[in-house]
């Protein structure tokens, strides 16, 4: 498996300076927050665009994917969150990216069944354009549906390669899931997995990897026993939280956590 960190933990940080942390402190691959208060996101022209792409490929880092903020399962028209989903999709593709992030987003005035309907109808049309310019949306484990269970009731009724699944371990966990029983399901559909770590159920202020109650462990042996080969992406939410300590502090231990699970698991 290939380690990554997200742009959400370094918020508004020059992608030089992002690309500098990920070399120094050996991760492979970085995850971009595509949102306008960062440096990258869907309003860049095709300069810059190509800007962006030489600068990974100058500092030999993977461009994981783009972590968007579409709602497939949102109340409303469906012709603003495809056309939300196709422009992340045209910025992945002129990124070399490979993944978009999208979150499911129901309301609790949705029926289940009305909610699985509108997301699948949804990610089933960008799915068309997903696959014609070479890039996968992600369903993240995330907000109405946090399981596995959750994401396959969706991703079930698409039936499109281009549309998968991101685990986000958190939201597994905090609904009640065992990761065996996430990546059951999951396996399928899986683009790739976000580690991270929290104190508690009731306290999901981000820390240090291994420090809090996460299963970290038990998630990286059941992707190692059944040879899974992708990407773990750290997501410290720093953005959300300004009071957590800064991530460029803690990114040699997450490297090392992580590193020392795999080697356990192997």
């Amino acid at each position: 498996m290939k380690l990554a960190f997200s742009t959400l933990g370094v918020p508004g940080l020059p992608l030089p300076d992002v690309l500098r942390l990920a070399t120094t402190h050996g991760y492979h691959g970085v995850e971009l927050r595509a949102h306008p208060e960062e440096p990258v996101h869907p309003g860049l022209g095709p300069g810059e665009r190509a800007d962006v792409a030489a600068e990974f490929k100058a500092a030999g880092i993977e461009l994981l994917g783009l972590a968007g903020y579409a709602k497939v399962a949102a109340p409303g028209d469906d012709g603003p969150v495809i056309e939300e989903m196709r422009t992340l999709l045209d910025l992945a593709h002129d990124l070399g990216a490979p993944f978009v992030r999208v979150f499911p987003g129901a309301d609790h005035e949705q029926s289940r069944q009305s909610a699985d309907a509108v997301a699948a109808r949804r990610l089933g049309t960008a799915a068309e354009y997903a696959a014609d310019v070479g890039v996968r949306i992600l369903l993240e484990t995330h907000d109405s549906h946090r399981t596995a269970a959750d994401s396959i009731r969706v991703l079930g009724l698409v039936g499109h390669r281009h549309v998968g699944s991101l685990w986000d371990v958190m939201h597994t966990w905090l609904g009640g899931e065992q990761p065996s029983e996430s990546y059951a399901a999951l396996a399928p559909y899986l683009g790739y997995v976000q580690v991270k770590d929290i104190a508690s159920a009731d306290d999901t202020t981000p820390l240090p990897l291994g420090a809090g109650v996460l299963p970290l462990a038990e998630c990286v042996e059941v992707l190692s026993r059944h040879n899974w080969d992708g990407w773990l992406c750290w997501e410290y939410e720093k953005r959300w939280y300004d009071g957590a300590a800064p991530l460029d502090g803690l990114l040699d231990g997450g490297r090392d956590h992580l590193s020392r699970l795999l080697n356990e698991s192997a």
